[in-house]
């Protein structure tokens, strides 16, 4: 099971640090990913973070987000800085056993129910 927090409204320019709580499976040996979904778009990846901690952005984040993870508490996080227009949605985590590619969510096993970010 994955449960999300931390999102909220913030305006232009701020910040917002999402958690993911990981429970029921061995978080340390899956990669871990941050999606997004708004509203009449196709859900896209914005982070993953491999189990040994490295990490991989989408364009569109790069520089203004940085994801991280702590196993000993099964937790995951995506601290967003900078925040635009453009970063409101649906936020996501995921975890996958085999495959860890942005491009591909399908190939997560895991899924959270999302937190909302709304940037205004």
């Amino acid at each position: 099971q994955l449960v999300e927090s931390g999102g909220g409204s913030v305006q232009v320019g701020g910040s917002l640090r999402l958690s993911c709580a990981a429970s029921g499976f061995t978080m340390w040996a899956y990669c871990m990913g941050w999606f997004r979904q708004a509203p009449g778009k196709e859900r896209e990846g914005v982070a993953i973070i491999y189990s040994d901690g490295t990490t991989s952005y989408a364009d569109a984040v790069k520089d203004r987000f940085t994801a991280s993870r702590d196993n000993a508490k099964s937790s995951l996080y995506l601290q967003m800085n900078s925040l635009k227009p453009g970063d409101t949605a649906m936020y996501y985590c995921a975890a996958s056993r085999l495959r860890c590619d942005m491009a591909r969510p399908g190939g997560f096993n895991y899924w959270g129910q999302g937190t909302q970010v709304t940037v205004s």
